[in-house]
C-alpha cells in the first residue's frame, strides 16, 4: 500500500453536530431544503449554492462538475451555463440530472434527482442582466467545452467581445438557464458509528412520500 492510500485509509472524523428523524421533517422537502440551505448560510459554509451537478451521455457515460445554484422557484432548482457546453448537449439528450449539495460545516448532504428543462428566454434575460458586465462578456468569449489553443484565444475574444458591446452586452442565445424538477431528495445527516440519518422523499403523482434508508 503506498503511503498515500494508507493515510487516506486512517482518515477518520466522527459526525455528532445533528441527528435527522422523519418524524419530524414537514411535508414539502423543498421547505427542508430551503431550512438546511439558510442554516448553511449562516454557519458561513463556503459558497453553500455550490452544488455538483451530474448528468449522462446518450450512451449512459456519467460526468460530473460543481455548478450554483441560482434560484428555487416552485419548487424548481435553477442554475444556468452554456447550451453548447457538454452538460448542456447531454442535458438535451437526455434531460434528466442529479444534484448533490455537501454542507461540511454541518456534516449534511443533500441529493436531488429530476427532469431537467430549459429555462424561458425571458427568465435567463432576467438572471443574465443581473450579472456583473465582466461575466457578461465572459458568456460571450467562452466557447464552453471546446478545444481552444491557448489562454491567450480567450483573452483576445474577450477583448473583441468588449469592443463590440462595451458595458452592456446582451445575453448570447447559447447561454441560458434550466430548472431541476425533483422527483427524488434525499437528506442526509452524519451520525457516531457511521449510523447516518437518510431520509428520502419520494414523489408519485404530485405527493411526496417520506422514507428511512439504512446508511
Amino acid at each position: 500500500m503506498s503511503t498515500i492510500s494508507k493515510n487516506l485509509a486512517d482518515l477518520r472524523k466522527n459526525y455528532t453536530a445533528g441527528q435527522l428523524s422523519e418524524n419530524d421533517v414537514p411535508a414539502d422537502p423543498v421547505v427542508l431544503f430551503e431550512t438546511w440551505f439558510l442554516q448553511a448560510s449562516q454557519a458561513q459554509c463556503p459558497e453553500p449554492n455550490a452544488m455538483v451537478l451530474a448528468t449522462a451521455d446518450a450512451s449512459g457515460t456519467p460526468s460530473a462538475r460543481v455548478v450554483l445554484l441560482k434560484g428555487i422557484s416552485q419548487g424548481n432548482f435553477c442554475f444556468f451555463t452554456n447550451y453548447a457546453s457538454q452538460k448542456g448537449q447531454e442535458l438535451e439528450n437526455r434531460p434528466h440530472a442529479a444534484l448533490l449539495f455537501h454542507w461540511h460545516e454541518l456534516e449534511r448532504q443533500v441529493r436531488i434527482n429530476g427532469i431537467v428543462s430549459k429555462l424561458t428566454a425571458a427568465e435567463s434575460d432576467d438572471y443574465f442582466f443581473q450579472r456583473p458586465p465582466a461575466s457578461r462578456i465572459g458568456a460571450w468569449a467562452s466557447p464552453q467545452s471546446r478545444e481552444i489553443e491557448s489562454r491567450a484565444f480567450l483573452e483576445q475574444e474577450e477583448l473583441r467581445f468588449k469592443e463590440q458591446f462595451g458595458e452592456n452586452p446582451p445575453r448570447p442565445a447559447q447561454w441560458g438557464g434550466y430548472r431541476l424538477k425533483p422527483e427524488k431528495i434525499e437528506f442526509w445527516q452524519g451520525r457516531p458509528s457511521r449510523l447516518h440519518d437518510r431520509i428520502l422523499f419520494t414523489k408519485t403523482q404530485e405527493v411526496w412520500r417520506v422514507s428511512r434508508l439504512a446508511p
